[in-house]
């Protein structure tokens, strides 16, 4: 990994999971403690993020950085774990059908499925069909596509040709942001397109998210709170936020 991509990496995870130390960063990425500390400053230099003692907090706003996979899967773990097993009171009856949204929260959703239960799942996440696809009693859809690097899930026109015929029990989304005014959105078009598409096959939508996503706003938005039925979050979300939320409607579940 060159100097740079780290540098990203590390802002993006300093940005969605908060304080960070310099000796997990440096564990994590294999370079040393002075290493890291080089890149907090370049990213403190550039207003990224702001360093403090042992470590780097975020700013109050820190915008169009997108995180892959590896970042979020450190960022918010434990919130994550809580709202996946708090979506499978949400999955159809067996033998119904769900839509999996890319992404770490939704992959945490597919890994707590129980091996028992009969389900057709479709999704556009590589590392979801990896986990589903030894699953006896889950007919796995693998959407084809363009595979974006940052959040191995499968865009394009292939995609959103197979979604536009489909209508699933339960659509289950993820989003980089969300606010009651701009609704849900993310940096990539593609992406947005994609979620776009599973939105409106979802008879039932329900939003996976950890409360860090509550009050930001991305590029491209995919979808309003009135297009949502069910937002699952942690018990970090803010009085404010759910109550702006529960005025368009929008059920909302604090795991």
């Amino acid at each position: 990994m060159y100097a740079e991509e780290r540098q990203q990496a590390i802002a993006t995870l300093v940005t969605t999971g908060g304080r960070v130390a310099v000796v997990d960063l440096a564990d994590f990425y294999g370079v040393t403690t002075e290493t890291v500390r080089r890149d907090l400053a370049v990213l403190d230099r550039m207003g990224l993020v702001r360093r403090v003692h042992g470590g780097a907090v975020p700013l109050d706003a820190v915008a169009g950085i997108e995180a892959g996979t590896k970042e979020r899967e450190l960022a918010r773990a434990d919130e994550k774990d809580r709202i996946a097993r708090a979506a499978l009171d949400h999955l159809p009856r067996p033998g119904g059908t769900v839509l999996l949204d890319a992404g770490t929260t939704t992959g945490r959703l597919a890994a707590e499925l129980p091996a028992d239960l009969s389900l057709t799942v479709v999704t556009n996440s590589v590392p979801i069909a990896g986990r589903l696809c030894a699953l006896p009693n889950v007919q796995l859809h693998l959407l084809g596509g363009r595979v974006r690097g940052v959040t191995q899930a499968a865009v394009g026109d292939e995609a959103l040709r197979v979604l536009a015929d489909l209508r699933v029990d339960v659509a289950f989304i993820g989003t980089n942001a969300l606010t009651a005014g701009h609704g849900l959105s993310t940096p990539d078009p593609d992406e947005a397109a994609v979620k776009r598409a599973m939105v409106r096959a979802g008879r039932r939508v329900v939003v996976l998210a950890d409360s860090t996503k509550l009050g930001h706003e991305y590029l491209v938005r995919f979808a309003t709170v009135d297009e949502i039925d069910l937002l699952i979050t942690d018990s970090g979300i803010g009085t404010a936020d759910r109550d702006e939320l529960a005025g368009h409607n929008l059920e909302v579940v604090p795991a």
